[in-house]
C-alpha cells in the first residue's frame, strides 16, 4: 500500500530587501551606464577621427603653402626636389604617404619612388584639382587610408597642384581603441562606485527598518490596524507637536468623528483634543496620566495618556479611553446581581429561622399557633416577594429592587413597588443598564432627602405600554425648592456639598441617550415626584 504525504501550498517569500535594492539599482546603473558609454563612445570615435584628420590637414596645408613646393611644381616630378620634403614630413609625423601633384593628377611625390610621375589613383583627389578641402577613406597602391587633400596656389593664386595626405586607417582605428579604453575604466569605476552606494544605502535602511523586511514591516502594519480596530477602546495617537496621526473605529464613534479628505477637520481633532486632554504636560514632562475624567460631546470619558518615546526621547503620545457611563452600567448590573444574590442569601437565613420556629411548634404540639404562623409567613412572601417577581420579569431589576427595599427598611423607611406595576423583561442590556442608573440615583437621592428620621415611605411604579416603559418614583420627603427645581439636572448643582451633583446629571443623559425624556414634580414639605420615559423592548424579550 502506498501512502502520498499530504499536499501542502508552501507560500512564496518575496524577495529580501538588500536583493530588491541591489538588483533595481544595478539595473538602473547599468542602463545609464550602457547609454553613457554608447554615446561617448560614438562621440570619442568621431573626436579622435576628426583630431587626426585636422592634424593631416594641417600638415598638408603647411606644405601647400611652403615655397619649395611650390617651385618644385613648375619643374618636372624627377627634379623638383620635392620627394625629399616630403618623406621627411612623412617619416617625422608617421603618415602613410605624402603625395604633391600637379594639376594633371602626376606625382611629385610617393614613398615607392618608382612611382613618382605616374597618375595619382583614386575619386577622392577630383575636389582637391577643383579648388576644395577634402577629407575621405580610400585604398590606394599601399593600404586602406584616412586620406585628406588641400589644394596648392602660387603667387597669383592660381591653383597648380594638390597636396595629398594618407593615415593608415589601422592606426586611425587604434587610436579610437585606445580612447575607448579610458571609457571602460570609468565604466567600470562607475559601475564599482555604484555597487558600493548601494551597499551602504542597504546598510541604512536595514537600520532604518529594525533589520525588518518590506514584507514583515507589511504584515505587522495589517496586524497593527487589524487589532487597532478590533478592541473596544477608543485609541488616539498623535505626534511630538500634538497632531493626532492614528485614530482609531472606536474612537471615531465616541467622539462622532469621520475621517473625511479635508485635512481641516483633522486639525481640529487635534485642537480638540490638546485643549480637553493635558498632552503638553504628556509630551514635555513624559509622565502619564491615568483614570481621567473628562467630558466630550456629552460624553464621561476615562482616560489614560502615556507618552511614547524612542531611543530615550519622547516622540509622541498615545490616548486610550473608554465610556465611562458604559463602566458604570456594567458596575450596577453587577450589583444587581450580587444585591440579588445578597437578598436570596438573607431570604434563606430566615426561611431557616421560620423552619426552626415550625420545627418548635410541632414539637410543642401547637397546632393552632403553627397555622396561625404558617398563614401569616405565606402571606407576607405574597406581599413582599412573591408580588415583586409576579410584577417585575427582569431577574436583575428584581434583585436590584429587593436590595433597595431591605436597604430602605435598615434605614427606618419603606420603599413601595405599586400594586398595578408591570414590567417585563428586556433584550436589550443597555435599557436595563439605564433603568438600574436611573433607579438607583432615584432612590438614592429620595433616601438621601428622608434623612435620618424613619417612617419615611418611597413609592416605585413602573408600566410598560407600547414599547415604552413609563417609570415614577416618588417620596414624602422636604421637597425641591421652586428656584431650585430648573437645576437640579445640571451637573455640579448639588444641596449636598462640594463634589456633588453628579448622579441626576448622568441620569438625564443616559435617558436622552435611550431617546427618552426626565421630568421632576415637588411640592416643598410635602412630596417630590419623578416622571422617566424610556424605550423598552419588551414584545421582542416575550418572543
Amino acid at each position: 500500500m502506498k501512502y502520498s504525504l499530504p499536499y501542502r501550498k508552501l507560500r512564496k517569500r518575496p524577495m529580501k530587501l538588500g536583493t530588491t535594492v541591489i538588483l533595481m539599482v544595478s539595473a538602473v546603473l547599468f542602463s545609464v551606464l550602457l547609454v553613457v558609454h554608447l554615446i561617448y563612445f560614438f562621440q570619442i570615435s568621431h573626436m579622435t577621427s576628426d583630431a587626426l584628420a585636422n592634424k593631416a590637414l594641417a600638415v598638408a596645408r603647411t606644405l601647400a603653402d611652403s615655397p619649395e613646393i611650390r617651385q618644385g611644381l613648375m619643374k618636372k616630378p624627377q627634379e623638383s626636389g620635392i620627394q625629399a620634403i616630403a618623406e621627411a614630413v612623412r617619416k617625422r609625423n608617421d603618415m602613410l604617404f605624402i603625395v604633391v601633384t600637379d594639376m594633371k593628377t602626376l606625382r611629385y611625390s610617393h614613398p615607392e619612388a618608382q612611382r613618382i610621375g605616374q597618375p595619382f589613383k583614386g575619386d577622392d583627389i577630383l575636389l582637391a584639382l577643383e579648388g576644395k578641402e577634402n577629407v575621405a577613406i580610400n585604398r590606394g597602391f599601399l593600404a586602406q587610408a584616412l586620406r585628406v587633400f588641400t589644394p596648392v596656389y602660387d603667387d597669383n593664386h592660381r591653383q597648380i597642384g594638390v597636396v595629398a595626405i594618407g593615415l593608415e586607417l589601422s592606426r586611425v582605428t587604434g587610436q579610437i581603441n585606445d580612447s575607448r579604453g579610458s571609457i571602460i575604466w570609468s565604466v567600470l569605476f562607475g559601475v564599482l562606485v555604484g555597487l558600493l552606494g548601494t551597499w551602504v544605502l542597504v546598510k541604512v535602511l536595514k537600520r532604518i527598518l529594525f533589520g525588518l523586511e518590506p514584507y514583515e514591516i507589511s504584515t505587522l502594519f495589517e496586524q497593527r490596524q487589524a487589532m487597532l480596530q478590533s478592541i473596544k477602546e477608543g485609541v488616539i495617537a498623535v505626534d511630538d507637536s500634538g497632531e493626532v496621526t492614528l485614530i482609531n473605529e472606536a474612537a471615531q464613534e465616541l467622539l462622532d468623528y469621520r475621517r473625511s479628505p479635508d485635512e481641516a477637520q483633522l486639525s481640529t481633532l487635534s485642537n480638540t483634543w490638546s485643549q480637553v486632554v493635558d498632552l503638553s504636560g504628556v509630551l514635555r514632562d513624559g509622565i502619564a496620566h491615568h483614570n481621567e475624567e473628562i467630558n466630550i460631546k456629552d460624553r464621561l470619558l476615562l482616560i489614560n495618556t502615556v507618552p511614547v518615546r524612542s531611543n530615550g526621547k519622547i516622540i509622541g503620545a498615545i490616548s486610550t479611553f473608554r465610556d465611562k457611563t458604559e463602566v458604570r452600567q456594567l458596575m450596577q448590573r453587577l450589583d444587581g446581581m450580587v444585591n440579588y444574590a445578597d437578598s436570596l442569601r438573607e431570604r434563606s437565613h430566615e426561611f431557616m429561622n421560620k423552619l426552626h420556629v415550625i420545627l418548635g411548634l410541632l414539637h410543642l404540639k401547637s397546632y393552632k399557633q403553627l397555622e396561625d404562623y404558617i398563614i401569616k409567613m405565606a402571606n407576607n412572601y405574597q406581599e413582599e416577594i412573591g408580588s415583586l417577581l409576579g410584577k417585575i420579569k427582569s431577574p436583575v431589576i428584581a434583585g436590584f429592587l429587593l436590595s433597595k427595599i431591605n436597604r430602605a427598611f435598615d434605614s427606618g423607611h419603606k420603599l413601595v413597588i405599586s400594586h398595578d406595576s408591570q414590567l417585563p423583561d428586556s433584550s436589550d442590556e443597555n435599557q436595563v443598564g439605564v433603568l438600574i442608573t436611573v433607579l438607583g440615583n432615584l432612590i438614592e437621592n429620595s433616601l438621601d432627602a428622608l434623612g435620618n428620621q424613619p417612617g419615611g415611605e418611597i413609592s416605585v411604579s413602573l408600566y410598560y405600554r407600547n414599547g415604552r416603559l413609563h417609570c415614577e418614583v416618588s417620596d414624602d420627603g422636604p421637597g425641591i425648592e421652586a428656584d431650585r427645581i430648573g437645576h437640579i439636572f445640571v451637573k455640579g448643582v448639588s444641596s449636598k456639598g462640594t463634589d456633588r451633583g453628579v448622579g441626576l446629571a448622568l441620569v438625564k443623559q443616559q435617558v436622552e441617550s435611550l431617546g427618552g425624556n426626565i421630568s421632576v414634580e415637588s411640592e416643598p414639605g410635602v412630596f417630590t415626584q419623578f416622571f422617566v420615559q424610556i424605550p423598552w423592548d419588551g414584545e421582542r424579550a416575550s418572543t
